[in-house]
């Protein structure tokens, strides 16, 4: 690994590590997140949950609430479309692609990912969540016509 990471190789790896911890870190804290407007809201899915604010377990804090609910479809949109990243840009950066262009990918997918949030978070008027979501799976599909082009040799 040591010799790869003086390589354009290593470079498009390092950077594609950067920007893979990048999405991963902010999807993981999509939880954190959850937890706190519960506690906050004092929204609870589940009734023993109620004790954190409660002495009692208290049936009238299990309830929907649709800012948590926000914040939980912000994140299982994450899941749905930063682990397709991870593997397809894994996968991509494999077949040694100019590191700018490489670049240009990881950027532009981390930057639609955190505007993606901050839209649907905020919220922030459609469709500006759309054009985000859009605009990283567009990166997405781009990365894997690549790999398919390079194994395929189209």
């Amino acid at each position: 690994m040591t010799k790869l990471t003086h390589t354009v190789e290593g470079e498009v790896i390092r950077a594609f590590y950067t920007y893979v911890t990048i999405v991963v870190l902010k999807m993981l804290l999509m939880a954190p997140l959850t937890a706190y407007f519960r506690l906050t809201r004092k929204v609870f899915a589940n009734k023993e949950d109620t004790k954190l604010v409660s002495p009692k377990e208290d049936n009238s804090l299990v309830r929907v609430d649709p800012h948590i609910e926000r914040v939980r479809r912000c994140h299982l949109n994450d899941l749905e479309n930063i682990v397709p990243f991870v593997v397809i840009g894994l996968l991509y950066a494999l077949t040694g692609p100019d590191v700018s262009t490489a670049l240009l990918h990881f950027r532009v997918f981390a930057g639609s990912r955190i505007f993606h949030t901050l839209a649907y978070v905020l919220p922030l008027p459609q469709p500006s969540r759309a054009l985000a979501w859009m605009v990283g799976l567009v990166v997405t599909f781009s990365m894997a016509y690549r790999v398919l082009s390079a194994t395929l040799q189209l």
